[in-house]
């Protein structure tokens, strides 16, 4: 019992030494942790005591940090606010006054922001603040009356010096001062871009402000585009000025203006009509900028802005006054190349059932076109001189070439007036190139009323050419003509005649007959593609064609210029406030209802036209020939004639009928006048008239033409000059033949009548052609008279007229006056039988009345022309042109 008692004390011991060991141990260890703590603790205070200095050096290098980036950030964004502004509002839109000017933007591009003042940033430069007014929205001004004043100013002279001239209308409501707070801007007026609107005008105005935005809605718009800026964007011009109405203060709104200024503030900044206005409030709408102006200072919405003073008044005066001088001026013509397609789309057009193309621009930026067929199928075209028809020919007529080849289309161009524009369609020595359409240019016809003729003549000819074409394949029009006919050669002709009232001047057989055929061919011609565009300056004394109702009702298709006259209907007066460069075209016989106002471009330049003629003249047709060229100033040579250079010698024996060759007929095809002698009575020429130098010419060309026909030695020309004026051209003639001439003067004539008498008949006579070329036949009477007698003279002149001819023997001969060629053929009451042709020079047609069939021609003399009647051919005589001195 002891010893268990013993093991358990033991045992006890033991368990208590262990556990006083561990505790002892464990104090060991904990005072070990604790002094670790209690340094840890010491350390932490003495990191705690520094964390507060580095902190702060923290927070304030980060705080300076964040300081910097702020102020490089803030900077960068005030310059890229400004930069925007002045991409928004470049140049008169935000330019400083004392250097502003008018900068007008591209005629497309959109004029952006106005600014009114700045917005000051602390350590930046200022910023432009900038208000959106045209293509955006409305200003709205309160506060102080001179600070709104001031920004009235300058937000109207921004808008006009951003814009082309004419580009902003201004209207004005001023109740209180009467227009008094845009006095500056007066002389706009004076090109209407500026009106007032007295008091009690303010409903007017706003109805008409909705009736522009209906307008431009419906017309321009169109439903194809939501804004005109964007229809600017797209077109590449702006079609409508903007409308700024400016609205200062008045009456309470009635009910019905309130709903009309609601209106233009909803729809008005989309078709360019806006408002500034100041004591009338608007509507609440995100179109509208409010701006309360205190002073100097404004805010814009919530945005405080520092204003700008207002505009100088000699700036603002001055410059209203360029912008109207330029507007009063009239608009610049647009490009020339408006009106052309692209060069791979020219030639592209078919003309069988017309011909359509632009010839200006319309009111909004689209093409006004003009067409020439069944209907339309003719044109007027008229305008005071300086108008611009010239021009608008030229434009008519690339805008028709460029879309047309000469297979589609051929031209015919007559000019009456003086002057050499239309000479570039034909080939020149300035430049060889032509229009490949043109068949026929006529220059200074002026005086020339037979070559009108002879074109309606050819026309007519070309009518009934087609006419029984079309019979022959039974079909009525140019289009199936075409269809059944494709190897036929049928384009559609335009025949231009400017200054056409002077082919039907007066009351002659020239004035009847063209307009007899102007009828016909107005009436007929549109079915076979024969087209007449008549061009005139005033046409109000036009009997001829006025007379004429179914003529004139022909030519639907009116084109009336700048105060043009009697071209479109009696109540018809739209061309009367035409701007330069602009014309009234109208389809429907000039009713009012059928106007358009098109802008002609600018066409007849040398250079502008030039470069499509060479375009064009590039792509002609192998085959294509210049046109013919008519200058009636210009006087032909014998050696450049067609039918001269045909004229050839026979390889045996003489020709049937030698030709001779008297001068250039007037006519289309320039032929030469041509005066056969065969072996048949009457086969002479006498030259009638006292122009020495075309009297020598006719009988020199006559000769030189007899020459070409007859191999050396095988004709006879016997060469009398009685004039010592003559003598130089005889004597040019007598050194050409040469060998087979032989010279007679005053001494010597009479021996060859004598001898030439003598012979005719005779045995042995010699059957060569024998031409005597008489020049001043007339004189000869006194030598006639001293060596022979004069009675005996005139018989033997007399015989070889009457018996010469069938013997090969032909005279051409010059008299000065018809009483003397009849004195020489035997006095008042002798037959001119022997006379079979004549050309009569300074001679009227009542003289002429005993060798003319009937009363006697329709002749009146004038320099450089002659009238040739050849009884054998002839019903009425033909207008020549002498040729011209051969050297």
């Amino acid at each position: 019992m002891a010893d268990r008692r013993n093991q358990l004390v033991v045992r006890v011991r033991e368990m208590l030494a262990d556990a006083l060991g561990s505790a002892r141990n464990r104090s060991d260890a904990a005072q070990t942790a604790l002094a670790t703590a209690r340094d840890r603790a010491v350390r932490v205070r003495r990191a705690a005591l520094g964390v507060p200095e580095r902190v702060g050096a923290e927070r304030d290098r980060r705080l300076a940090e964040i300081d910097a980036q702020h102020t490089a950030r803030l900077a960068a964004l005030a310059r890229q606010a400004a930069e925007a502004a002045a991409r928004e509002a470049p140049g008169a839109g935000s330019m400083p006054w004392e250097r502003w000017q008018p900068t007008p933007a591209d005629r497309a591009e959109p004029p952006g922001g106005t600014r009114i003042g700045t917005v000051q940033l602390p350590d930046v430069e200022p910023v432009p603040a900038l208000v959106a007014l045209l293509d955006a929205g409305h200003v709205a001004l309160d506060g102080d009356p001179e600070g709104c004043a001031a920004v009235v100013s300058a937000l109207l002279l921004r808008s006009l010096g951003r814009a082309v001239p004419g580009g902003v209308r201004v209207v004005g409501y001023d109740p209180d001062h009467l227009g008094g707070g845009l006095a500056g801007f007066a002389p706009l007026g004076t090109a209407g871009l500026l009106t007032f609107v007295g008091p009690g005008g303010l409903g007017r105005l706003l109805d008409d402000l909705v009736e522009q935005i209906r307008r431009i809605n419906e017309t321009v718009l169109a439903g194809e585009h939501a804004t005109l800026r964007e229809l600017a964007a797209a077109a590449g011009r702006r079609p409508e000025p903007w409308r700024v109405a400016v609205l200062l203060g008045g009456e309470e709104l009635s009910r019905h203006e309130r709903g009309q200024l609601d209106r233009v503030v909803r729809a008005g900044a989309a078709c360019g009509v806006h408002l500034i206005v100041q004591g009338v409030p608007l509507p609440a709408d995100p179109t509208v900028t409010r701006v309360r102006v205190t002073g100097a200072q404004a805010r814009v919405d919530t945005l405080p802005v520092h204003l700008d003073p207002s505009p100088p008044a000699a700036l603002v005066t001055e410059t209203c006054r360029q912008i109207a001088s330029v507007v009063s001026a009239g608009p610049a013509p647009t490009p020339f190349t408006d009106l052309l397609p692209a060069p791979e789309q020219m030639w592209r057009e078919d003309s069988a059932t017309g011909l359509t193309a632009p010839i200006g621009e319309g009111p909004h930026g689209r093409p006004v076109l003009v067409s020439l067929g069944d209907y339309p199928p003719h044109a007027l075209i008229g305008g005071p001189s300086g108008t611009g028809k010239t021009n608008l020919i030229f434009a008519w007529i690339g805008a028709l070439a460029a879309r047309y080849s000469p297979a589609e289309l051929e031209f015919y161009l007559l000019d009456f007036k003086e002057g050499v524009s239309f000479a570039r369609f034909a080939q020149g020595r300035r430049d060889p190139s032509w229009l490949p359409h043109m068949r026929l240019v006529g220059i200074n016809v002026n005086t020339d009323r037979e070559f009108g003729l002879a074109l309606l003549r050819f026309l007519a000819e070309e009518l009934r050419r087609r006419a029984d074409a079309a019979k022959k394949h039974e079909v009525t029009k140019l289009a199936e003509l075409r269809a059944v006919d494709p190897t036929g050669h049928w384009p559609r002709i335009v025949a231009v005649v400017d200054e056409f009232q002077m082919l039907l001047a007066g009351r002659d057989a020239v004035a009847r007959e063209a307009a007899d055929l102007l009828e016909d061919l107005a009436r007929r011609g549109r079915s076979q593609g024969i087209h007449l565009v008549l061009a005139s300056q005033d046409v109000r004394g036009i009997e001829a064609l006025w007379g004429r109702p179914a003529l004139v009702a022909q030519f639907t298709l009116r084109i009336a210029l700048p105060k043009a006259l009697r071209i479109l209907a009696e109540r018809n007066d739209a061309a009367q406030s035409l701007p330069k460069f602009h014309a009234v075209v109208n389809a429907e016989s000039g009713l009012p209802e059928g106007n358009e106002v098109a802008r002609i471009p600018s066409a007849s330049d040398w250079e502008t036209w030039s470069e499509l003629q060479h375009r064009l003249w590039r792509m002609r047709p192998a085959e294509a020939a210049p046109a013919r060229l008519f200058d009636g100033d210009a006087i032909p040579r014998l050696a450049d004639a067609p039918d001269f250079r045909a004229l050839t010698a026979p390889e045996i024996g003489t020709p049937r009928g030698p030709v001779a060759l008297l001068g250039e007929i007037i006519d289309v095809q320039a032929r030469s006048a041509a005066l056969r002698l065969p072996r048949a009575p009457g086969r002479n020429l006498a030259v009638l008239g006292t122009r020495v130098d075309e009297a020598c010419a006719v009988l020199d060309a006559a000769a030189r033409s007899l020459a070409r026909q007859h191999r050396p030695g095988t004709a006879r020309f016997s060469i009398a000059c009685l004039d010592p004026d003559a003598d130089p051209a005889a004597r040019a003639l007598y050194e050409e033949l040469a060998d087979d001439a032989a010279w007679y003067d005053e001494e010597s004539v009479a021996e060859l009548l004598a001898e030439t008498a003598e012979g005719l008949g005779a045995p042995g006579a010699s059957q060569a052609p024998h031409y005597l070329l008489l020049f001043a036949v007339d004189a000869a009477a006194g030598a006639l008279a001293t060596r022979i007698g004069k009675a005996t003279g005139g018989a033997h002149l007399r015989r070889i007229l009457h018996d010469g001819p069938e013997r090969r023997t032909h005279v051409l001969a010059w008299w000065r006056g018809i009483a003397r060629m009849r004195a020489d053929l035997g006095g008042p009451s002798a037959r001119t039988d022997q006379i079979g042709a004549w050309v009569a020079l300074d001679t009227h047609g009542g003289e002429l009345g005993s060798l003319y069939p009937g009363t006697g021609p329709d002749w009146y003399p004038r320099p450089w022309r002659g009238l040739f009647f050849d009884r054998a051919v002839h019903r009425t005589g033909q207008t020549i042109i002498p040729y011209g001195p051969a050297r």
